[in-house]
């Protein structure tokens, strides 16, 4: 068994950056993660970080941008936490050697992004989530801190008291992907989960195929709440073939989105006069699958986005990565003709319910970035803003785990006083399937109740995550992990897209069931005991089911349309009755949901809410 104080699980951006702020408040503090850092998804992240840093800009229109782009489903305190960390942490970012571009007079470049009222998005080309990878390593390289690379957390070691507020996290059991053992990592004082988000639930994704939502799935069968999981972003600009991402910075330095019929269309057909292309993404992705449903798209499938009139020499500067993905990937020279771009899943708004500190309602279990809910995105996440909640929240998130008083939390976790019951009839029966899935492993909260010995607590994790493998790996029949995922994502992405029904989320809700079903007879065709991919994409699989049951469920309940949820049957925002975050718990293999107010009250002002238009 591995032992130190403070173990974080994934090594993105972060990962890293919690690692980072774990070590600064003096803990012994090691990362596990199944990837090696630099190959973390982060390093996918191409348009920049919001932070502000000129005169005329303020923190306080940060905020205010930010509110506005959650479709006022975010919460106050955690908003204005991330407005005012984000200058001093990005030029944190700048002193460690963070290559950001730079003006002639050598500020730092910031650009125009979608929904911002100011040019605040600081940038390293189109590379910038690539370039604050290498340069959080490099941090954590100086520091000593241990990263146990290419282990897959399993799951984690979670004492078993009936409430899931008295419950503590102990440490995670992992899979050497190398050798093939299964082994216990003790946290001394706290887990932070840092490991991304579960694109991998759609077929058309701007994701890694490593984004498998392990740490949504594990928090969640611990008993941590799922918060706002029907929020998802969709990206306007990706690349039809492939899903690969074209940067929101072509955007913000000029490019144009047509149709078939050579209309700037985010303009001439009205659904963003004043801000175009730079309206919020939810709002560009709308209008590219209208222009494409009602018979102006290209193809039946795009649009284009053209760069060509920025001239070869801003290109080049600042967006040549582009120029080699449309070219890699579609043939196109974005030099000289228009890339053809449509929407693609990109982002979960939602994730684990944690406060300011990343804290969520178990003891000594924490989480950043992507697969914690905080809530900074509310309903729609602004361009920009996730690399900022990556440093600021990642940086708390160590700081608080290893033991540093950062103050009392205005935002509450857990089940409480202030939530209202979801009592909605469900299409089919959510959760297990009957008795546990050959495979699926038990669940991760320990039965026995309090636990006085951490240390076994640990080792009975382990026990039962290897005989977890020794289930699946026993198996020579049944179905294959490969089947299963193929139908749940193909179900999401039919069904719990950009435009959604109750018809369509129900159908992708029994979807999901079957799927659980299937699962129970899954099996792992790789014998191997080392770099067994078959057997990690297995577990995996079971993951993306949990969490793409909470992204749906959360769908069909929310009877009304704000941010990046449309409903078919509610086209307008209902702020009498949605103001409020949805909560899914999963309380003895079924899920129940339930509801919690957003806190719209910040430092100096209340939030009102106001038509969102652009």
């Amino acid at each position: 068994m591995y032992e130190h104080d403070v173990i974080v699980v994934g090594a993105g951006g972060a990962g890293l950056r919690a690692a980072i702020g774990a070590h600064e408040a003096g803990a012994d503090v090691a990362m596990v993660s199944k990837l090696h850092p630099v190959r973390s998804h982060t390093g996918a992240a191409e348009g920049g970080i919001n932070a502000a840093l000129r005169e005329g800009d303020d923190w306080e229109l940060h905020a205010y941008d930010t509110m506005k782009g959650s479709d006022y489903l975010g919460d106050a305190p955690a908003i204005e936490t991330l407005a005012q960390d984000a200058p001093e942490d990005t030029i944190r970012l700048e002193h460690w050697g963070m290559p950001f571009s730079r003006e002639d007079d050598g500020r730092v470049s910031q650009r125009p992004f979608g929904g911002l009222s100011f040019p605040r998005t600081t940038y390293a080309g189109a590379e910038t989530g690539h370039h604050l990878l290498h340069t959080l390593y490099e941090q954590v390289v100086k520091r000593g801190i241990q990263v146990y690379d290419e282990w897959y957390v399993m799951n984690l070691a979670v004492s078993g008291e009936a409430d899931p507020n008295d419950r503590s996290c102990h440490g995670v059991v992992a899979y050497d992907v190398q050798s093939g053992g299964v082994e216990g990592f003790r946290a001394r004082d706290g887990v932070i989960l840092a490991t991304g988000g579960p694109g991998q639930a759609f077929d058309h994704t701007t994701n890694a195929v490593s984004c498998t939502g392990d740490g949504n799935a594990m928090a969640y069968r611990a008993g941590v709440p799922m918060e706002d999981m029907e929020f998802v972003q969709f990206h306007p600009t990706t690349l039809p073939s492939t899903g690969v991402l074209i940067s929101e910075g072509v955007r913000g330095e000029g490019g144009i989105l047509y149709n078939e019929g050579g209309e700037r269309f985010m303009f001439e057909r009205g659904y963003a006069n004043n801000d175009g292309e730079l309206a919020s993404r939810d709002v560009v992705s709308r209008a590219e699958l209208t222009e494409v449903n009602e018979g102006r798209g290209i193809e039946d499938e795009y649009v284009h986005l053209d760069m060509r009139h920025l001239g070869s020499e801003r290109i080049l500067d600042r967006l040549e990565n582009i120029l080699h993905l449309a070219e890699d990937f579609e043939g196109v020279d974005g030099l000289v003709e228009p890339m053809p771009v449509k929407p693609g899943q990109h982002y979960e708004m939602g994730g684990i319910e944690t406060d300011e500190n990343g804290q969520t309602c178990i003891d000594g279990l924490y989480a950043a970035g992507e697969c914690a809910c905080v809530s900074v995105h509310g309903a729609n996440r602004l361009g920009g803003n996730a690399l900022p909640e990556l440093v600021v929240f990642g940086k708390r998130a160590g700081r608080h785990a290893a033991g540093e008083d950062l103050g009392a939390p205005e935002i509450e976790t857990g089940y409480g006083d202030d939530v209202e019951d979801e009592g909605m009839e469900l299409p089919v029966t959510p959760g297990e399937a009957g008795l546990p899935e050959r495979g699926s492993g038990e669940a991760v909260a320990d039965g026995a109740g309090a636990v006085a010995d951490a240390e076994g607590l640990v080792e009975r994790a382990v026990d039962r995550e290897r005989e977890r493998v020794e289930r699946l790996m026993g198996r020579d029949d049944g179905v294959q992990h490969a089947e299963i995922r193929a139908k749940l994502q193909q179900a999401m992405t039919a069904d719990v897209n950009v435009f959604r029904n109750r018809e369509g989320v129900e159908r992708a809700l029994e979807t999901i069931r079957e799927c659980r079903e299937e699962y129970r007879d899954v099996y792992v065709d790789d014998p191997s005991r080392t770099f067994n991919t078959d057997l990690q994409q297995t577990i995996e699989t079971r993951n993306l089911i949990d969490v793409a049951e909470t992204i749906a469920l959360g769908a069909l309940v929310r009877n009304e349309f704000r941010g990046a949820h449309w409903r078919q049957e509610n086209q307008e925002r209902d702020d009498d009755e949605w103001l409020k975050h949805t909560l899914i718990s999963w309380n003895g293999g079924k899920p129940s949901i339930w509801y919690r107010p957003v806190i719209l009250e910040g430092q100096d002002k209340t939030y009102e809410p106001k038509t969102r238009s652009y």
